[in-house]
């Protein structure tokens, strides 16, 4: 059994019913716990509503820039799966709370950091800090809460998880419009002293097992790592560079599948697998993880989606961005902490199957972008949105542990979230690409029709011809290029507002698709009885 399963298990019998209710010390470690989910996951997305300000501050151009994000997020997946292994060699408490503390420091390091290698390096550092504290977090509600409890911790790591990615452009935006980009490297640091003395008071001292090391599943740890980094990076730099017309990126794509291949095939024949993969083939964790695949391609994609419409159609600085993804947000901070009640009474299918019923049709909602819609038109959308995801996480996280032991709950918790961040890589890299592909194919349709030989048109350009000629240029010549160029701008525009009206349609398709899953489901008993629950 891990040295992870901090409370000791439980009889089913009456004479056990202290141990339904968790100790004040528990619950300080799970919501220290919390603290780190949240700002690792913060993290991720904090960057995105200020880009161009970062990029400007080290030096760097617009395509280079993304490896700010993606750099990140290969440290954070790459360490996800390791973390149950490693917390057992070093100790679940010496582990969680050195990461607490490297986390930090490589944070405030991506602030001094001035050309584009050093911010790659300190940001895949921070990545691969921050990237254990999500799993921990979920292994903390999983080992230190009973049954009756796990609910709350669940809602309190789904807040977290859905929460974050929709506040970090919010917070990143605001500060640096007001106090310079290099200021959001800086918010994680009081969080994380916080953290760090209350896991140190809290969780029980246990040996190092340096011997471990010797038994790691060292060949599974190479080809998951080199595996896992190539595909992060295909996905991450694959629209960028027309996908497999770059030699770069066709030759990592191969180096991803065979060393992906060679993992799975490591995981299925080893004594001790790095990660177990068989936890896949139980119904609800299978299906359960499937689905939060889904989930997170949703989610990240969303985050991801709405900025770039914001900056890139309407012109939206960062503090403007963050202010309308706020909406988003800020209605999970009350809806979330009600779903324990909602599970008591109504079971977990039928929360999930509505969450994502709501979320899905949030996105269809924005299948009718015009040039008309802003920050106020997507609100109604934002809070449909936000109520959809409040309800998905936490009901959809008790379907899927569902009959997984205290002795397992490392190995599930890394296993879930490596898989949820995964999908939203891929989503993010899926729908850049939908983007760009449908961008072409509304320019090409409108710029059929948009031709010489329409009046209209002729009609169009005149009056674009006199409004120069009659603001400052008096060459009729250099008017009418400057009069074409509107024209094409706004063909370019029209094509672009389209393309993000489809990459939301997909969104919605995908997340129907998730709904119906659940229904492959087994019925979890209700939380009244999760008490006396194995």
């Amino acid at each position: 059994m891990s040295d992870m399963t901090l409370n000791p298990p439980r009889s089913s019998s009456s004479t056990a019913r202290p141990a339904d209710r968790a100790s004040l010390t528990s619950w300080v470690a799970v919501l220290a716990g919390m603290i780190g989910a949240f700002m690792a996951i913060l993290n991720i997305q904090i960057t995105n509503a200020s880009l161009l300000d970062i990029e400007g501050g080290i030096g760097t151009g617009v395509d280079n820039g993304a490896w700010i994000s993606t750099s990140y997020l290969i440290g954070e997946i790459v360490v996800i799966p390791l973390t149950d292994y490693l917390s057992r060699v070093f100790s679940f408490r010496r582990y969680i709370i050195a990461n607490t503390i490297l986390f930090p420091l490589f944070s405030i390091a991506c602030a001094f950091t001035h050309d584009l290698g050093s911010m790659i390096v300190m940001r895949g550092l921070q990545g691969f800090a921050g990237g254990i504290l999500i799993p921990m977090a979920f292994t903390m509600v999983l080992t230190k809460l009973p049954k009756s409890q796990q609910p709350i911790g669940l809602a309190l790591f789904a807040l977290s998880v859905t929460f974050a990615p929709a506040i970090g452009p919010t917070i990143g935006g605001y500060l640096t419009e007001n106090y310079g980009w290099r200021t959001i490297f800086f918010i994680n640091l009081p969080p994380s002293i916080v953290m760090a003395v209350a896991l140190a008071l809290t969780l029980e001292r246990q040996p190092m097992r340096l011997s471990l090391l010797r038994e790691g599943d060292w060949a599974g740890i190479i080809t998951m790592a080199i595996g896992l980094s190539a595909l992060q990076t295909v996905l991450e730099e694959g629209n960028k560079d027309d996908w497999f017309a770059s030699p770069f990126i066709f030759r990592l794509a191969i180096v991803a599948a065979a060393f992906l291949s060679a993992f799975v095939a490591i995981e299925l024949t080893v004594k001790n697998p790095l990660v177990n993969l068989r936890l896949l083939a139980r119904r609800n964790f299978g299906v359960g993880v499937l689905a939060q695949v889904l989930i997170g391609f949703a989610l990240f994609g969303t985050v991801y989606i709405l900025p770039q419409y914001l900056g890139q159609v309407q012109r939206y600085n960062a503090e403007q961005i963050g202010n309308v993804l706020a909406w988003t947000g800020l209605p999970q901070l009350l809806l979330i902490p009600l779903l324990p009640l909602l599970m008591k009474r109504y079971e977990p299918r039928s929360i999930a199957f509505v969450g994502l019923s709501l979320f899905a049709v949030s996105c269809f909602m924005n299948t009718t972008l015009s040039p008309d819609t802003a920050g106020d038109q997507l609100w109604v959308p934002n809070i449909v949105r936000a109520i959809g995801q409040a309800l998905v996480l936490t009901p959809i996280s008790a379907i899927t542990t569902a009959g997984i032991a205290p002795s397992e709950a490392g190995a599930a918790s890394g296993l879930s979230n490596m898989l949820r961040n995964l999908g939203g890589a891929v989503g993010t890299a899926t729908l850049g690409t939908i983007l760009t592909k449908r961008e072409q194919f509304h320019s090409n349709i409108i710029g059929q029709s948009v031709t010489l030989y329409r009046e209209e048109v002729r009609q169009r350009i005149a009056d674009l011809t006199h409004y120069f000629a009659s603001h400052g240029i008096s060459d009729s010549a250099a008017a009418q290029h400057k009069a074409l160029a509107a024209l094409g701008s706004t063909v370019r525009r029209q094509a672009l507002i389209l393309g993000f009206s489809d990459t939301y349609a997909v969104l919605g398709v995908l997340l129907a698709i998730a709904a119906l899953t659940l229904l492959f489901t087994r019925k979890v008993k209700g939380t009244s009885d999760a008490g006396v629950a194995h």
